[in-house]
């Protein structure tokens, strides 16, 4: 049976760390993410957007979710990553998912809080954890676009009131990061998050760690954030060890062997986020 993040995140929060929530496409990277976890022994979450649902179908998504869950004996949690259609979000915890982010950040401040809150009492009936977005990252991520105009800094005294009127788990903060990778060196407002700190309790999120310095991970770590999206740099590593497999094997037709290479490169990133969250030897 699946689990809830949210026992995860209040330990790392307690204990100084942040869980990795690794962004995952298939059986392969699913694998991957998964035995690297366990070898570190670090709890893991395996995040789907709406467009992986869609590719691999969320029967097949769960059922082998819920596999890597069995067969390891670290805590795994399949987490919808940055969904926002209600009925999908309820099907989807009916099926057997507990842990969603209910992305409604797009919405007016009153209308996000509606949305919000509508969500965390649904997932309440099955013990399911809510993460949810106050401000907006720019970039792009799967279906998700945001032009840099439309980027949002979280506003630490609204987050206090978000957080208190919808009865979420964990925030997402918006402080500078961004989907996707960064054109230049990106610039996090640390004042706004520790701002978001003083007035809020519950574990924070970043989203768009993709291509930052482990050293400013671990700066926002120790500020509070508790948990940590990869995504990008996962679909480049995996990508990359293919082709360079099939550059150097053009007869090759077993996908056997060449994911291989592949599968080895996602997991050296896997290993170093892990290592970079100070997860690792956490269970």
């Amino acid at each position: 049976m699946l689990i809830s993040t949210e026992s995860l995140l209040k330990d790392a929060q307690e204990k100084g760390y942040a869980v990795p929530a690794f962004n995952i496409h298939n059986l392969e990277t699913i694998k991957a993410v998964v035995e690297k976890a366990d070898e570190l022994r670090s709890p893991v979450m395996l995040a789907a957007t709406p467009g992986t649902i869609r590719y691999m179908g969320a029967d097949y998504l769960l059922q082998i979710a819920e596999t890597a869950n069995r067969k390891h004996d670290i805590p795994v949690s399949l987490h919808l990553d940055h969904h926002e259609d209600l009925r999908d979000i309820e099907r989807l915890i009916e099926l057997g998912a507990r842990s969603v982010m209910i992305d409604a950040s797009h919405k007016p401040f009153e209308e996000n809080v509606e949305t919000v809150r509508d969500v965390v009492k649904f997932a309440s009936r099955f013990g399911a954890s809510v993460e949810a977005e106050l401000g907006r990252l720019t970039g792009m991520e799967d279906d998700l676009h945001v032009d840099e105009n439309d980027g949002i800094y979280t506003n630490p005294l609204q987050a206090r009131e978000f957080v208190e009127r919808t009865g979420i788990d964990s925030l997402a903060v918006a402080i500078g990061t961004a989907h996707g990778l960064y054109k230049g060196n990106p610039k996090l407002d640390f004042d706004r998050l520790r701002e978001i700190r003083k007035e809020i309790h519950i574990p924070l999120v970043l989203h768009g760690a993709s291509g930052l310095s482990s050293e400013t991970v671990q700066r926002t770590i120790e500020m509070g954030i508790c948990k940590v999206n990869i995504a990008t740099e996962l679909k480049i590593a995996y990508s990359s060890g293919l082709k360079d497999y099939l550059q150097k094997h053009p007869n090759a037709n077993d996908p056997r062997e060449y994911f291989s290479d592949g599968i080895n490169a996602l997991k050296q990133v896997v290993e170093n986020k892990i290592k970079m969250c100070g997860s690792y030897n956490r269970v």
